[in-house]
């Protein structure tokens, strides 16, 4: 090779250099080696080319054929065998990732008994659209410019947040990164996971920071938020306004999140009382920027709505009405209508039914029906009683949930062969079943559901009227202080009392006994002025 070099001059040492280890390997094998000549063009150049390619000179590739074969001889052994051993190894890498980070846990898997009623298509997808289209983006004329905003759900449990949202982020093709709240407690106040009291806290943390950290197709969704500390939902308060920024922690890294134009959203869903009984409430900067809804409430002029989905999402729970879920659901509302109207003919089904069948239908959607009746209510007095203040109330508060979960096991035990008092124990057993887990008022409750369901008796109405004077008294008597305030207040209370005596007396034309009746309401005032800071002169000059 050397010598060979030699004998080149520098001009066609540039252009010849490659052809060097071939002479070297002719000369060697002489005359071991049987050669022929042929006339091809082992050098084409190629004119008109634009390019940065370091093998194009002023527009020029010069292609030499032993010098390409070698390249291409390079790039098959080397090159490509390099290609396929990275692709192995990176999906060997997302493959590990994804075990470590449990991506197939976030994937939005809706129940299969999940019934999409018209409650959801006519009533809570348009007000859940609305709100992610305005927390998302939408493309077009439509394209809101408020990119803001938070979806607050708040219901009793039963009435499927969770389930619904599920649904939704599954049609959207959203990660749905649940968070679940208890888990992280009240104790939590921090996003950062290395400040996690305890295991689970802490991979609630990484989740959240990993849905932030995934950016774009998200739906960032808290469960129960009620749990957790209101200080830890105010860290979602610049994230739910225009500027759509968060603090997070990825990897012990501390990063600032802009969600502006992706594809990301935020869905918190709550109950209206904590673990302990005591009405939640959300932060008043986050509530202010939140889409607000009950699922539990009767929405105004959806009252129809609302009724019915207790029934159509109860069909997967009886095995008479099962199939029904699976078919035409206008099939469903006719039967429903049937049950209703007392009719029987099944001539308007889309599905063939026989006349056994249809029978047996309705005659189950009759019993669900009255089964509803008692739910709507049992859920308007518990909605009522959970949005009256605890000073005000005249009664104790009513815990007892009509919630669709509450429909669907009552809806399983329920046969066609069922009579009305066989369906009135049922109800009756159910609900006496869920008093014994409440943490205190379990009497109450089941009194005030039979006020509701009509069936109450002498004994049970007088047991009512003496648990509701009790709570008045004990209402009055709530009182936080010293035991002169607490006199102060029993004696107010006295001297009401006698003062509503002395009106009966009044209306009864029995007016001996009102004088004496003033003078002591009088002497009970004054008392109470003076343990509650009137001076003794005051008290000497009135007596």
């Amino acid at each position: 090779n050397a010598w060979l070099a030699a004998t080149l001059s520098e001009s066609d040492r540039a252009q010849l250099a490659h052809y060097l280890p071939e002479a070297a390997a002719l000369i060697i094998c002489r005359d071991k080696l049987n050669t022929r000549p042929s006339q091809v063009d082992l050098n084409v150049t190629i004119d008109g080319l634009l390019s940065d390619h370091p093998n194009i000179q002023d527009s020029q590739l010069l292609i030499a054929l032993d010098e390409f074969s070698e390249r291409l001889n390079q790039y098959h052994i080397q090159h490509v065998a390099n290609f396929h051993r990275y692709h192995e190894l990176r999906q060997q890498q997302m493959e590990l990732s994804k075990q470590e980070l449990q991506l197939d846990a976030y994937k939005a898997k809706p129940l299969s008994s999940f019934v999409r009623n018209r409650l959801i298509n006519e009533v809570y997808l348009p007000i859940i659209g609305n709100n992610l289209a305005k927390q998302m983006g939408t493309v077009g004329d439509n394209k809101r410019t408020d990119l803001m905003g938070l979806l607050l759900l708040i219901s009793p449990p039963g009435y499927g947040k969770t389930t619904l949202m599920e649904y939704v982020a599954d049609r959207l093709g959203l990660v749905f990164m649940k968070i679940n709240c208890p888990s992280l407690g009240h104790d939590v106040t921090s996003i950062d996971p290395e400040n996690a009291p305890n295991a689970t806290a802490r991979q609630e943390l990484e989740k959240l920071n990993l849905g932030l950290e995934m950016g774009s197709n998200v739906m960032l969704y808290l469960d129960d938020i009620q749990h957790t500390h209101p200080e830890f939902l105010q860290k979602f308060i610049s994230l739910c306004d225009g500027t759509r920024r968060i603090e997070g922690v990825w990897k012990g890294q501390a990063k600032t999140y802009d969600m502006r134009g992706k594809k990301f959203c935020v869905v918190m869903a709550g109950n209206p009382y904590t673990e302990s009984g005591d009405v939640f409430k959300v932060p008043d900067m986050l509530a202010n920027r939140a889409d607000i809804y009950n699922l539990g409430d009767v929405l105004g002029g959806k009252e129809e709505q609302f009724a019915l989905s207790y029934i159509e999402n109860s069909l997967t729970s009886n095995p008479v009405l099962a199939p029904l879920a699976l078919r035409d659901m206008q099939d469903v509302y006719k039967l429903v209508a049937m049950a209703q109207n007392g009719e029987t003919s099944s001539s308007d089904l889309s599905h063939q039914y026989s006349g056994a069948e249809v029978n047996e239908i309705i005659s189950v959607l009759k019993h669900l029906s009255a089964i509803q009746d008692v739910i709507l209510k049992v859920n308007l007095q518990y909605i009522q009683s959970a949005a009256t203040a605890e000073d005000y109330r005249e009664e104790p508060p009513f815990k007892l949930q009509g919630s669709y979960r509450n429909m669907n096991k009552m809806a399983e035990k329920v046969s066609a062969v069922m009579n009305h008092d066989e369906l009135m124990q049922l109800i009756g057993d159910h609900y006496t079943g869920e008093a014994q887990t409440l943490t205190s008022g379990a009497e109450e409750n089941l009194l005030k559901l039979a006020i509701l369901r009509g069936v109450m008796d002498d004994e049970k109405t007088a047991r009512w009227q003496h648990i509701c004077s009790a709570f008045s008294s004990k209402q009055t008597l709530k009182v936080e202080g010293d035991p002169t305030t607490q006199a102060v207040q029993q004696l107010g209370q006295m001297a009401s009392s006698l003062e509503a005596i002395k009106l009966d007396m009044q209306q009864s034309d029995t007016t001996d006994l009102i004088k004496p009746i003033n003078r002591v309401a009088t002497a009970m005032h004054l008392l109470s002025k003076v343990w509650s800071g009137a001076t003794e002169d005051d008290f000497k000059k009135n007596k």
